[in-house]
């Protein structure tokens, strides 16, 4: 039996549709332990990751590997005073370090905050403060050690963990894990206990850090299994740097409660050729990227890759000519999916119904998913409206949906009022009951498979002084899907001109991370305003497509 077996229950008809599906599991449940060190117990030798970096090195790790190194990592932690309830944030790229560390982490009790190696000293005081974090575990490339030193000055931060490298102020993962015993006594987790604290950004303020407790390894058999396909004894890759969630959709625990093994490849600059031949050298067989990786490769037209057997999208809208023309030469069909950092997935095509291009699917079968008004009528379909989670059928919320938003409860409360969760995305459902992507109301920004909130951008703009006000929004961009423009209305004194523009990019560019970079701008001489004072970002995008 298949571990994930243990945790679940399935019934299908006679035409193998998906009739019911349910999470089992106890009370005190730790992925860690009842996972990994259950695999390796049975399967010691059994295939978990294959990693390998763009100088050509590679490792194949198994379940009895991880299982010794979690522990090693779990005893070099204790041993310096981080253990149960302790905020750990974690910024180790693809770097196969990452999931040992991810692993011990949940066997300590710990919640792990998963962060980019992207960002700036303000990005990691700014979390590091809110979700109050003891210490830090940081690749030990792109300066990552001197900026959290500097960051350590202007926060409550203890420790700074690197690995492979000793650095003055730190500790050296990789020389402590060496001298640590294999062996880890059980440190007893509630699965209602929290796990992870993942930081997402947001229109109306800072980035928020989502909560998700231990039953949220779990829900991701429905990610693996259904919508992804990952299948026992196989490899499955997903392209998604660590410290974003999707990392935890496809680079960790649904692949391994069904048995598949994970692909890692690290790098930092994207090569399609690159990933084209990583695919066929492992022989790849179920793959998820976000839109942007296929745009490139259908593009180029790399895409012979035979060893794949299914392939999934998400993270934004796929272009529908992107899907047709990338089955045209693989006769796989790109499945889409779609849910966010507090939830797992949502709706997907599932293999039960054929799949339609652009179609974000239909409802998982861990949610009862609504499209409601303003309102919170129920829309008639072809109506948009906003995607939200129902309740289960206990009334409770379930599983895989945040426990709550880190040192904001008012905004957790805001995100379930009216007894439902809402996403804050619309969409809207045709009569065959697939769901079709509309807009995102928090004008979240999608650029190159990122989020980027557009408050974040304007925080840095307004330090300029030739910027009186500004407005931040994504604009449709072939290759990465959005791209981000900025409107701005100048200070006086000022006068537009393309100097300007070019230094006002510049000094914003300068202080954001790479993928928040503004790509155009225009100077406008009013801002569309509404009633209460509040640029409304709808009119601007409406302007850019006039």
């Amino acid at each position: 039996m298949s571990i994930y077996q243990q945790f679940c229950r399935e019934e299908y008809d006679s035409q193998g549709i998906l009739t019911d599906f349910s999470l089992e599991y106890p009370e005190n449940y730790n992925f860690g332990y009842d996972v990994v060190d259950a695999i390796a117990k049975e399967s010691p030798s059994k295939q978990a990751m294959v990693w390998c970096d763009v100088h050509g090195n590679e490792k194949t790790f198994t379940f009895e590997d991880v299982s010794k190194y979690s522990n090693q990592v779990c005893n070099a932690l204790s041993a310096k005073g981080i253990g149960k309830g302790d905020t750990v944030m974690v910024m180790l790229k693809r770097h196969y370090e990452y999931w040992f560390v991810a692993v011990a982490l949940h066997k300590l009790g710990a919640i792990m905050a998963p962060v980019t190696h992207m960002l700036t000293v303000g990005d990691m005081v700014y979390r590091l403060e809110k979700g109050n974090m003891k210490a830090t575990i940081c690749t030990h490339e792109n300066e990552a050690p001197a900026r959290f030193l500097e960051a350590k000055e202007q926060s409550r931060l203890e420790q700074i963990w690197t690995i492979k490298e000793s650095i003055d102020g730190c500790f050296n993962l990789t020389a402590e894990m060496e001298k640590a015993s294999t062996e880890f006594e059980r440190v007893e987790t509630l699965a209602t206990e929290p796990l992870l604290n993942y930081f997402t950004s947001g229109t109306t303020g800072q980035p928020k850090g989502v909560i998700h407790n231990h039953s949220y390894t779990l829900a991701h058999i429905v990610t693996a299994k259904y919508w992804h396909r990952a299948k026992d004894n196989g490899l499955h890759f997903t392209v998604a740097e660590t410290g974003w969630a999707k990392s935890s959709w496809g680079k960790l625990y649904g692949q391994w409660l069904v048995g598949s093994a994970v692909m890692v490849f690290d790098f930092d600059s994207f090569d399609p050729r690159q990933l084209m031949m990583i695919i066929n050298k492992y022989k790849v067989n179920t793959f998820c990227a976000p839109p942007t990786i296929y745009r490139y490769l259908v593009k180029t037209g790399l895409m012979e890759m035979p060893s794949l057997e299914h392939v999934t999208t998400a993270g934004e809208a796929l272009n529908p000519e992107v899907f047709i023309r990338f089955r045209e030469a693989t006769g796989l069909s790109i499945l889409e999916g779609y849910g966010q950092t507090e939830t797992t997935l949502i709706l997907a095509n599932l293999p039960w119904f054929e799949a339609k291009p652009g179609a974000m699917g239909k409802p998982t079968p861990l949610y009862n998913v609504s499209i409601r008004n303003s309102d919170g009528t129920i829309t008639e379909d072809g109506e948009v409206g906003e995607i939200v989670i129902l309740p289960n059928e206990n009334g409770e919320k379930p599983t895989g949906v945040f426990s709550t938003y880190s040192d904001n409860p008012e905004l957790y409360a805001n995100a379930w009022s009216g007894g439902v969760y809402h996403t804050g995305d619309t969409a809207w459902r045709d009569e065959e009951g697939y769901f079709w992507f509309n807009g995102r109301s928090d004008d979240i920004i999608k650029t190159g498979g990122y989020r980027v909130g557009p408050y974040e951008i304007e925080n840095v703009l307004m330090e300029h002084p030739a910027v009186l006000e500004c407005s931040v929004v994504g604009v449709p961009d072939p290759l990465r899907g959005q791209a981000i423009k900025a409107f701005v209305l100048l200070s006086t004194g000022y006068e537009a001109s393309s100097d300007l523009k070019k230094e006002i990019k510049r000094f914003c560019n300068e202080r954001t991370s790479d993928y928040k970079w503004i790509r155009f701008m225009d100077f406008v001489d009013e801002m569309p305003k509404t009633i209460s004072g509040k640029i409304k970002k709808r009119d601007l995008k409406e302007w850019e497509n006039a």
